[in-house]
């Protein structure tokens, strides 16, 4: 919580670096504190400390955009200051990933399958693997489209319920894209040598996954102005509709995101892996 007080939030949203380095530092600090005080259940309690760190600057995000909801009447402006707001949440979430990938990458590896063991169990579950064969993956889009939207889904449903709860779910989703990076940047550094490592271990996940992270921000973000919009507004009044509309939008905007994302973990990623491999 120091650092919301140290860094005023429209600092934040024109120069989101800040936010990257807050993700970080209270990523890392979680990790160390889960290893410290509750190790055998550490995968688990780094995501909560670092997602209810976060908590109170989430919420204070969607009360601003419910505003902006308010203020203005142009939809362009609306939208514009909604995806500033979406880019600083982006900033947050790389800055989770890349902590989480370096202590994934520099720990030894039986601290490292401690701390990750619940995202590895997760990430063993996952039927689909990265290939260069594209053609393999096109009867996947539909699959992987619609468990995209259920993600999406819950991240509204979480916003709306419990304000900034769908920063549970995106720090959680930063925790098993970290472990799977950095374990196999791990696995290939004597194999590829340290750059092409670290860039193919990069181009498996961030292609569509700061996508995908992207459209589950905006669908988060959604489902937190309506839910303030409850609080601060009656149901049938002219301002509740207008947010009502102006949520819609977002909704939509994150299903088209999520569409594109889908296309590029079938057809792009895939042909990137192969050639740096």
């Amino acid at each position: 919580m120091v650092l919301e007080s140290l860094i005023r939030y429209d600092t934040i949203r024109r120069k989101p670096q800040y936010i990257f380095i807050m993700g970080f530092v209270y990523s890392s600090v979680a990790i160390i504190l889960s290893l410290l005080l509750f190790k055998n259940q550490a995968s688990l309690i780094m995501v909560f400390f670092t997602a209810f760190a976060c908590f109170p600057f989430i919420y204070y995000a969607i009360k601003c955009e419910e505003q902006y909801d308010i203020i203005f009447d142009d939809e362009k402006r609306i939208l514009k200051e909604h995806s500033k707001t979406v880019m600083t949440l982006v900033f947050l979430f790389l800055g989770f990933f890349i902590s989480f990938t370096l202590w994934a990458l520099i720990l030894p590896e039986t601290t490292t399958n401690t701390l990750f063991s619940t995202q590895f169990h997760t990430i063993n579950n996952l039927n689909a693997h990265v290939t260069g064969n594209a053609s393999l993956y096109s009867k996947y889009i539909v699959s992987i489209f619609f468990n995209n939207i259920k993600v999406l889904i819950f991240c509204i449903f979480f916003s709306f319920l419990y304000g900034a709860g769908a920063i549970f779910i995106l720090t959680w989703n930063a925790s098993v894209g970290g472990a799977f990076i950095g374990n196999f940047i791990k696995t290939k550094l004597i194999a590829y040598g340290g750059l092409h490592a670290i860039a193919l271990g990069l181009v498996r996940y961030m292609p569509h996954g700061v996508l995908e992270m992207a459209a589950y921000f905006v669908g988060a973000l959604a489902g937190g102005i309506i839910s303030v919009a409850i609080i601060r507004h009656d149901l049938g009044s002219k301002h509740f509709f207008k947010i009502i509309f102006d949520s819609s939008e977002l909704i939509g905007i994150a299903v088209a995101m999520l569409f594109v994302a889908t296309l590029v973990e079938v057809f792009v990623t895939p042909n990137l892996v192969a050639i740096l491999g």
